[in-house]
């Protein structure tokens, strides 16, 4: 790992043996993207690939005879209005209405380490030695504001992240209009874009796209959230690309708010692309002495496919991004008792459910929503964070004591930002809720979103909920949020602060979250938001696991879940056992199906066991015994293989395989059985080829054991009967294969 400057040429190499990211200061001062890819041998001499020739409509950055234009050259953090006509990085609002800045290089550091943007989440390190990090200063000399560009390289990973800050010195203020974390270039455009797309209880649907001339963007402007609809992420991959082979880079946003991420392809082939914070309806006034850090971009090499891609992100924020003491523990199994009674429940039925549950081995129970207020619908007292005595005599604190006393731990639902009409909070402090003065407020869920830009409303926040985690043993939160934001505009800002409200919103919930997470530190944190739409790189930060979606149907978890690996760890996946008929489509799945699948992110159920049968009983508690087996391999011991995909396919395939690849857990689910149907097989990865195995496939007719070299199985793979298909039931049939090596003489686990 190192960072190379030559001096002569100006020229920036950032490698650590995996990539290369190479950039070099022009003769106008400003940045040349020149290459980001697969590491290259260091050279005092790159500054020869930049191209320069005259050409039609082209501004001419420099006098003659310079030909240079920056609408032709590849940059690392684009400005407006100095003759590149694609979209910048930046722009700045200067006080006599001009957003023409000219950022010249100034100086560089290089540090050990990783500095981290305050008040921000990000990728970190334990060891300075991990990584190591550029700063480039750079200045506008008219309107005195510098910005100063950080790129962190990690030795252990093909990753580099990014983010700029912008400093004030001049004595006149700027409006940020634009300030993106990230800006890269490419020479081409032969490229598909890769997108996670939905919406409620669709969340992160794999969507690809061939690039064309123009913008190709995704983008949320939701306020409260990155959005069920698009996730803070895209990949751009070559058109040969596939999981194993072929190039891919990933760009993905440590932020929960609003976003941009976009390709643009110029017509001169030219792909810029830009990730960071959406700039409509976003300004940032900077005082003298201000100062504004933008979000965290990560950015991911492959030329070995997207399954290497997800793998580095998995391991990056797995271990580098998730904090705190549940970074490294497997995490509870646990009953939810939500879809088993949603607000009809009291103290016996809660403490009936938890016993049920600890008899059959559930590890933690956990208490949604209806706990609180007069709470009986979703229409009252959201923001009373007192207990109803009426359903619970004995209180939270009583009701935790109960439940621990059983011998496991209690949990507990909260949606801190939110608040109904019809509550005592709001009769408290009606201005508190984000509203435009003398305009319809807008209400979803019955509910509104509480100011969380003010600090006041914060700090109010976060000493109700405190107590509340103060006075009771709970181990396990669940943080709800549950609508959009709409009528931005915050009362205790003046007008022309209105563009900031949507970033102060978000960092304010940061600031709770990083009050809470620290002063309870072994409370484990599950951000959800009405299902998926806050699953993004920012909450893991704070919260190391996220609901996955509402959406608890075994054959659609395979989709959403499958789409959410592109980027996110097994481990920061919220994964539970609904009942059926499912209550988000209908369907019925088999029971082992549900579990199988489940068994692939945190794991827990969501159903009332009291109305099970024993047989069913029976089931539970050998699928619970199964995870407690396998939680460790499956969340943090391991490396996933996507095989087969459930968008493309009739099947869903993966794998989790160990580090030292001498055990591993695959998965092979059907939607629809097949009549007289051509022959299955699925074709393992991750195995080491020279290991024998011994393969235990779980099938309703008897389990099936059979050895095989690792070769064997990844490129002939195992056979799948469909006549053990359709005894088993036909539609949405899984198979669980236990794989462990046998016999492991004289082999060596390839690096990956």
């Amino acid at each position: 790992m190192t960072i190379i400057f030559h001096k002569n040429s100006r020229v920036f190499h950032l490698t650590n043996g995996k990539i290369s990211y190479i950039m070099r200061v022009m003769e106008n001062e400003q940045l040349e993207s020149i290459y980001f890819g697969k590491c290259l041998n260091d050279r005092d001499g790159f500054e020869y690939q930049h191209e320069a020739v005259s050409r039609s409509h082209a501004a001419i950055a420099l006098p003659e005879p310079s030909v240079l234009s920056m609408q032709y050259t590849a940059q690392e953090y684009p400005f407006a209005g100095t003759g590149d006509y694609r979209s910048p990085a930046c722009t700045v609002l200067q006080e006599n209405g001009s957003r023409i800045s000219n950022f010249r290089y100034v100086s560089f550091d290089i540090e050990l380490g990783k500095p981290l943007p305050e008040g921000l989440p990000a990728t970190y390190c334990e060891e300075s030695e991990e990584a190591e990090t550029l700063i480039i200063h750079l200045k506008d000399d008219i309107s005195e504001t510098e910005l100063h560009l950080f790129y962190t390289i990690f030795r252990d990973h093909p990753a580099i992240a990014r983010h700029a800050e912008f400093v004030q010195n001049g004595s006149q203020a700027v409006y940020l209009e634009r300030a993106l974390s990230a800006c890269v270039e490419f020479k081409d455009c032969d490229f598909e874009m890769l997108q996670l797309s939905g919406a409620w209880a669709r969340e992160r649907y794999i969507r690809k796209r061939p690039l064309e001339y123009g913008m190709q963007a995704v983008s949320s402007m939701t306020g409260t959230a990155s959005s069920a609809e698009e996730n803070p992420f895209i990949a751009l991959k070559r058109k040969e690309t596939t999981e194993n082979q072929g190039e891919v880079w990933g760009f993905s946003l440590i932020y929960s708010g609003n976003f941009l991420a976009a390709a643009e392809v110029s017509t001169f082939d030219m792909t810029r692309v830009l990730i960071g914070i959406n700039p409509e309806s976003f300004t940032w006034k900077l005082m003298q002495g201000n100062t504004f850090a933008t979000p965290e971009a990560v950015m991911v090499y492959s030329d070995q496919g997207l399954g290497t891609m997800s793998r580095v992100y998995h391991k990056l924020y797995r271990s580098r991004l998730v904090r705190g003491y549940w970074r490294d523990r497997p995490r509870p199994i646990l009953l939810n008792n939500w879809e088993g009674t949603y607000f009809d429940f009291n103290e016996q039925k809660i403490l009936s459910m938890a016993l049920d549950a600890r008899n059959l081995g559930v590890e933690l129970f956990v208490l949604d929503d209806g706990w609180f207020g007069r709470r009986n619908t979703d229409r009252d007292s959201l923001g009373d964070w007192y207990c109803n005595r009426n359903k619970i005599p004995s209180g939270i604190d009583g009701l935790a004591e109960k439940i621990e006393a059983m011998g496991i731990r209690f949990g507990l639902w909260i949606e801190p930002e939110m608040v109904n009409e019809d509550s005592d909070f709001y009769r408290a402090h009606p201005d508190w809720v984000i509203h435009v003065p003398e305009r319809y407020r807008s209400h979803s869920r019955h509910q509104y979103v509480l100011d969380f830009s003010r600090k006041e409303v914060v700090d109010c926040i976060h000493g109700i909920i405190r107590k509340i985690l103060s006075e009771a043993k709970i181990s396990y939160i669940k943080w709800d949020m549950n609508r959009y934001m709409t009528e931005p505009y915050s009362i205790a800002l003046p007008a022309d602060r209105q563009g900031e409200m949507m970033h102060r919103y978000i960092l304010g919930v940061y600031d709770l979250y990083e009050k809470l997470t620290g002063e309870f530190p072994e409370i484990l944190f599950e951000s959800c938001a009405s299902g998926g739409a806050r699953f993004d790189p920012g909450m893991l930060y704070y919260a190391p696991q996220a609901w996955c979606s509402d959406d608890t149907d075994a054959w659609e978890r395979c989709k959403i879940q499958y789409g959410t690996s592109m980027v996110y760890p097994l481990s920061a996946i919220g994964s539970h056992v609904s009942t059926v008929p499912n209550h988000q489509l209908a369907r019925v799945t088999p029971l082992r199906t549900r579990a199988n699948i489940a068994y692939f992110g945190t794991f827990g159920y969501e159903l009332v066991i009291g109305n099970m049968s024993a047989e069913e009983k029976d089931a539970v508690r050998r699928q619970i015994a199964f995870m407690k087996k396998y939680r460790e391999l499956i969340q943090t011991g391991s490396d996933l293989y996507r095989l087969r995909s459930p968008f493309e396919h009739n099947e869903a395939e993966w794998i989790v395989v160990s580090k030292d690849r001498k055990k591993a857990l695959a998965l092979f689910c059907q939607k629809s059985n097949r009549v007289n149907g051509s022959w299955l097989r699925m074709k393992l990865d991750g195995l080491e080829p020279s290991f024998m195995y011994r393969v235990f496939a779980f099938i309703d007719e008897g389990p099936r054991e059979f050895t095989a070299y690792g070769d064997e199985l990844m490129k002939i793979g195992i056979a799948i009967d469909r006549v053990d298909l359709t005894v088993m039931g036909g539609d949405y049939v899984s198979i669980l294969y236990e794989i462990e090596a046998v016999s492991c003489a004289d082999a060596t686990p390839a690096q990956i």
